[in-house]
């Protein structure tokens, strides 16, 4: 009777051990969504993404996780886009459309210099359909979807010296974006442009490889480019243009109501990043002055820079077949 009772107890032992470590080894149902920021969790880019990360949550109603990566920890944005075109590591993110270029010619364009005639335009065109061919092209070509529209800044260049004038600005050698149509507009306005990875260009102003930057307050901010490049040139020859990105091989793979969730999230999302980003633009650089960072010096012949920007845009646009596009963004009052 006694060994009885104890193979008893020993069998109840043995059931107990196998249903707790089943338990314990049973994966995580739970869906988790990656996403990644080059810059602090202050950054307009970062936020936008947090901002996605609520609305996901309040849309879908049902348990999901979240893990964002900030401080360039999975990269550079070139690196994000790879990512979500392979459907790895990187579910969504912020990304310039010069990272796109790889996949999608006509990408370049909705950040091309002098596009937009001033913020109230750049919103316009944004909230209207008239990008949709090139997000078309680029889910079909890196199965990326442009789920929003962030940016908002108001790119300006960063100098070593004061430029003010065409004379000032000819043969100034420039850090641009990696883009066809960014070398070749600079060239254009008679700089001397060149390509250099972002996380390289204070270094580079720092050691004379190059004179010169150009990019938006929130930048020039959080990667201290004040420090070796103190002159701001005000030719605000761009206003950003920042697709929140998500990869399609993830969203293929969950639930159709999280699909729904995260597209209706998505254009929220770039709604309020354009709008903290381009409210906070101006008051960002006015504060670098003020603190003596910076010194802003308004650019005397901008109508100039447009007028030798103008032939090379619309050449752009006939080579990448997309003359409609500019066009209907020309056209939008």
């Amino acid at each position: 009777m006694k060994r009885a009772f104890i193979r008893s107890l020993f069998s109840l032992g043995c059931c107990l051990t196998l249903l707790l470590s089943t338990s314990c080894s049973r994966p995580d149902p739970t869906i988790t969504l990656r996403g990644a920021s080059q810059f602090d969790e202050n950054h307009a880019y970062s936020r936008t993404l947090k901002r996605f990360e609520e609305l996901v949550r309040a849309y879908y109603g049902k348990p999901i996780k979240f893990e964002i990566y900030m401080n360039s920890e999975l990269g550079l944005e070139k690196d994000y886009f790879a990512y979500m075109s392979q459907g790895l590591s990187v579910d969504f993110a912020v990304v310039s459309p010069s990272h796109m270029s790889t996949f999608s010619r006509a990408a370049p364009l909705m950040d091309m210099p002098f596009l937009f005639r001033d913020i109230d335009h750049w919103n316009l065109v944004l909230d209207s359909d008239a990008l949709d061919p090139i997000a078309d092209e680029i889910t079909a070509k890196a199965d990326v979807h442009l789920i929003g529209f962030a940016g908002g800044g108001i790119r300006n260049l960063i100098v070593n010296k004061p430029v003010t004038t065409l004379a000032e600005l000819n043969g100034l050698s420039i850090r641009v974006m990696g883009a066809p149509i960014q070398t070749r507009i600079f060239q254009a306005i008679t700089t001397s442009p060149t390509v250099i990875a972002y996380n390289e260009v204070y270094n580079a102003i720092q050691t004379g490889v190059i004179d010169a930057a150009e990019n938006e307050a929130a930048g020039i901010q959080q990667m201290k480019f004040y420090e070796v490049g103190p002159e701001i040139s005000l030719t605000q020859h761009a206003i950003t243009v920042r697709p929140l990105c998500f990869s399609g091989k993830t969203l293929r793979r969950l639930p159709d109501e999280l699909q729904t969730a995260i597209i209706r999230a998505g254009k929220e999302a770039g709604a309020y990043g354009r709008q903290i980003e381009s409210t906070e633009d101006a008051i960002k650089l006015a504060q670098m002055q003020t603190e003596g960072k910076l010194t802003t010096h308004a650019f005397m012949e901008r109508r100039k820079l447009q007028q030798l920007a103008s032939p090379v845009k619309i050449a752009y646009a006939g080579e990448i077949g997309a003359q409609q596009v500019l066009k209907r963004i020309e056209a939008i009052r």
